[in-house]
């Protein structure tokens, strides 16, 4: 088979997601040289954010990445600022896509986007693609694959990079508490148990951050690339659209919320859809994850509960956000309509959490 035919990442383009494909086919020939053919737009399926679209026009190729549709929380989805996150970071992490260009002009897509490439290989989400013969030995490596790249996102020094223009590393960890603790707040549907307790216990926990580092903030397996030649090397990290300079711990954090075990209860496991591939024997635990991480980076962990109670903390005010966009009608997707149950569950593990591994 084609390498490049391998479309099992892609799915026709969701009702009332559509891109104007005039208007966006006259914006690709202003800046790239283009045949004289059709344009095909396909989605990407995975995600409940952005909305991500692969872009083929003959034997050209690209994807485009914009806001999803309806209001959205301040600060969040700017495209601008992962464009140019992108951009700085390209040229010292080569696993990040390299950005094309970005628009904020809405007249084309309905919202500012950005044109990045478009990679080729494996993502792993809730199965493997049946040309993966999948073993322990498969699923050590991925972990491994995993742990050694944050590790060496971490080693990046962010001084020689712009991303010092744009990032406030001082006080990262009381923004981020009292900041989610703050879109919680506002985007409030459904009363849960626990949550002004967990709310306060992190307010008054924060520990000293660790030496800053560039972080991906959403790092989890499907949002990485793998080869089609060796399955457990990765190719491609994506979306980067949290990311910033601060506490690496945060991340190491937020890849655990992701990063499920088989023993795991169900509705952490399989939250709004199907349980991950991580459950399978072979892959770490969140514990073996945790103490390769601090083996190979040489950065203690002692505090590593308070970052996952954090995490999960997070991952239910970005479902919530998301929940709450459903019940205004701001979106009619599908997926979006038991996410507040999804939403408590974080809340109860986050609690349990907080009191140690």
């Amino acid at each position: 088979m084609n390498q490049t035919n391998r479309n099992y990442d892609t799915i026709p383009v969701r009702k009332g997601e559509q891109l104007d494909q005039k208007e966006l086919l006259q914006f690709l020939n202003q800046h790239f040289e283009l045949a004289n053919e059709p344009l095909e737009i396909n989605q990407f399926g995975a995600g409940h954010s952005n909305l991500t679209y692969e872009l083929k026009v003959g034997d050209w190729e690209a994807v485009l990445r914009r806001p999803p549709h309806g209001p959205v929380a301040p600060k969040a989805h700017d495209m601008g600022r992962e464009y140019s996150i992108l951009k700085d970071l390209y040229p010292v992490f080569p696993l990040a896509p390299k950005p094309y260009v970005f628009s904020e002009n809405p007249a084309i897509v309905g919202s500012p986007f950005y044109i990045m490439e478009r990679r080729r290989g494996f993502v792993y989400d809730t199965s493997f693609p049946k040309e993966v013969e999948v073993t322990k030995e498969l699923c050590k490596g991925l972990s491994e694959s995993m742990v050694d790249t944050l590790v060496q996102l971490h080693s990046i020094d962010y001084k020689k990079t712009k991303l010092v223009e744009i990032t406030q590393p001082d006080g990262f960890m009381e923004r981020q508490v009292h900041g989610w603790i703050g879109r919680y707040v506002r985007a409030r549907t459904d009363d849960v148990p626990g949550v002004e307790e967990l709310t306060t216990w992190l307010a008054t926990n924060i520990p000293t951050s660790q030496e800053p580092t560039i972080i991906h903030y959403d790092y989890k397996l499907n949002n990485a690339m793998f080869s089609f030649e060796d399955p457990t090397k990765m190719v491609g990290l994506f979306d980067w659209e949290m990311t910033t300079v601060g506490d690496p711990l945060a991340d190491v954090g937020a890849a655990m919320s992701y990063w499920i075990e088989k023993d795991d209860p169900e509705l952490l496991s399989k939250g709004p859809g199907k349980e991950p591939v991580t459950v399978n024997e072979g892959f770490y635990t969140r514990q073996q994850f945790v103490e390769e991480y601090a083996k190979k980076s040489g950065r203690d962990l002692s505090d590593i509960h308070f970052y996952t109670t954090f995490a999960y903390f997070k991952l239910a005010v970005i479902c919530q956000q998301i929940y709450y966009r459903y019940k205004q009608g701001q979106t009619q997707d599908p997926r979006f309509r038991d996410l507040h149950v999804f939403v408590k569950s974080l809340i109860t593990y986050a609690q349990a959490t907080r009191k140690g591994w």
